[in-house]
């Protein structure tokens, strides 16, 4: 396929798909595993996966409830991204999205907690319904799901970032399911929230720089 070159008006898609910047599938898949099992631990949702394992101590339908939730919310999360990046197709775009990996970063500097009214203490139902409702509903809007949109931005891959990032909120929560709160004291969750802001911001800073660089191609 020949690559196209930035031009005039070429918003988005002249930039992205620059010789030697398109990114490759491989990378998606590590970048959005590492990002969503890093930025994971310690989160709301790990809380409530520590939550619903006291409650029902089944572990088994408790990790397949997470699975299910999981890949709906973040197949959608992701759909949402690679859409919005396809449609709108401007310059400014991959800066927003850059923007936004570093906003992301901060964030999950920043300590999550949970409430028992907020871990569907009502809902009557067995293990794997409870957790596959509350898990949907409790992921919404949460982090994990913001990054998972930025992340089909990014990657214009909804399969791929889908399956990384779910793979990454597995990674955190079978062992959350299986250890309990004393994943929370055996992990230093501070160090592990400073390498997952590490990694959003560097992956903000790579995109806005990555307008400037599709453009030399274009200029030899």
């Amino acid at each position: 396929m020949t690559p196209h070159l930035a031009r005039p008006g070429g918003g988005v898609s002249s930039l992205v798909h620059a010789p030697g910047l398109e990114p490759l599938p491989m990378e998606a898949l590590l970048t959005s595993t590492a990002i969503v099992a890093l930025a994971e631990m310690g989160d709301k949702t790990q809380l409530l996966a520590i939550l619903l394992a006291a409650r029902f101590r089944r572990p088994a339908p408790i990790v397949l409830g997470i699975l299910v939730a999981t890949l709906a919310n973040h197949a959608l999360a992701a759909l949402v991204g690679a859409e919005a990046a396809r449609l709108i197709d401007t310059d400014w775009f991959p800066k927003l999205v850059g923007l936004g990996f570093i906003a992301m970063g901060i964030w999950t500097l920043i300590p999550d907690r949970i409430d028992d009214d907020e871990a569907c203490k009502d809902v009557r139902a067995s293990a794997f319904l409870t957790t596959l409702v509350c898990f949907f509903l409790v992921e919404m809007g949460d982090k994990t799901q913001i990054a998972t949109v930025a992340l089909g931005a990014r990657y214009h891959d909804v399969a791929i970032v889908a399956a990384g990032t779910t793979l990454g909120m597995m990674l955190a929560n079978v062992s959350a399911v299986l250890l309990g709160d004393a994943i929370l004291k055996r992990v230093p969750i501070r160090l592990v929230h400073a390498v997952a802001a590490a990694l959003f911001i560097g992956l903000g800073l790579a995109m806005l720089v990555a307008p400037a660089c599709a453009l030399v191609p274009a200029l030899r």
